[in-house]
């Protein structure tokens, strides 16, 4: 039976290590609308809705928007909080996009909104040609995987469109490779202080996208900078599945997900310790592998974990 790896879905864990279940996208379509009819706190209160469903966390674009929509409701602590969670623990930087933002004139006159500003320009990168240039090669990673699934959907997946977008996306990463390592040699693993939360990411994306000869250079490199604070621990756990998945070993995370390309299903390559997986993936940052299954449309059950358990895993 042949297999293929799903990109697309784990790609949108990477920044932030979450799920995004289907009400969580609910919530945010919902809030999107409101928030454009001028519906500022209906709107904002469906953001809150969505982060509850992921135990209060959400993604740094959706924390942004919320903060729009209670800046624009009148509820300015409610506003500074999800901007001070994205410009602390996602290191936001776009001061000026921060500053030109009129939805939060209402928060100029505040004394919160210079330490918030303060806060961003401080996350602002020291290396910001290389950050720029990193940041383009991340839109360039994603830009083609973004379009698989719609692609898929609308052509088939034999079909003549989608071998065509697979061959411009090996293309793209093949220039993208040549042009991270090159990086990689010269500076080492840059962390956020250096290129930025998006340069950092490409950084990541494109070693986890290109062969495995480059994967495993650079696989060393990157546990050393999770150590040291320059990349995220649960990135390197997706790099060292997508490792072990492709030299025909168990996985340890549970990150990667394979196809059946005659069923169309989706299912977990085998995971080691599959009744411990849970604990190693919180031990990097990753939600419960329950919540990663029902993104993709698996059945995790113990049917499930039973088989798994008894699958061999094939070389990729």
């Amino acid at each position: 039976m042949k297999n293929f790896c799903s990109f697309l879905s784990a790609l949108l864990f990477v920044a932030t290590a979450l799920a995004q279940p289907p009400e969580y996208n609910a919530h945010i379509t919902q809030a999107e609308t409101l928030y454009q009819k001028g519906d500022y706190a209906a709107s904002a209160a469906q953001y809150s809705a969505a982060f509850k469903t992921l135990g209060w966390k959400g993604y740094g674009s959706d924390r942004y928007n919320a903060a729009r929509a209670w800046s624009m409701a009148g509820v300015p602590d409610s506003a500074f909080l999800n901007l001070f969670k994205i410009a602390e623990n996602l290191n936001y930087d776009n001061l000026e996009a921060l500053t030109t933002e009129t939805a939060f004139n209402p928060l100029y006159p505040l004394p919160r909104w210079t330490a918030l500003c303060a806060l961003v320009k401080s996350n602002q990168p020291s290396m910001p040609k290389l950050a720029k240039e990193l940041e383009k090669i991340q839109v360039e990673d994603q830009k083609y995987r973004q379009m698989i699934d719609s692609v898929t959907t609308q052509f088939g997946r034999d079909s003549k469109e989608v071998d065509a977008l697979w061959s411009t996306m090996r293309l793209v990463d093949s220039v993208n490779t040549t042009r991270v390592s090159a990086i990689l040699d010269t500076h080492g693993w840059l962390g956020t202080k250096a290129v930025g939360a998006s340069g950092n990411s490409a950084l990541f994306l494109v070693v986890q996208h290109a062969d495995i000869e480059v994967q495993e250079k650079y696989l060393p490199m990157m546990r050393e900078a999770v150590k040291a604070g320059n990349a995220q621990g649960s990135s390197l756990a997706l790099l060292e599945d997508r490792v072990l998945m492709r030299h025909g070993k168990k996985q340890i995370y549970g990150s990667q997900v394979r196809t059946d390309q005659i069923t169309g299903e989706n299912y977990f390559f085998p995971i080691e310790d599959v009744d411990h997986v849970d604990e190693k993936r919180g031990s990097v940052g990753l939600g419960s592998l329950a919540e990663y299954a029902q993104y993709f449309g698996i059945i995790w059950d113990a049917a499930a974990m039973e088989k798994n358990r008894n699958m061999e895993p094939e070389k990729n």
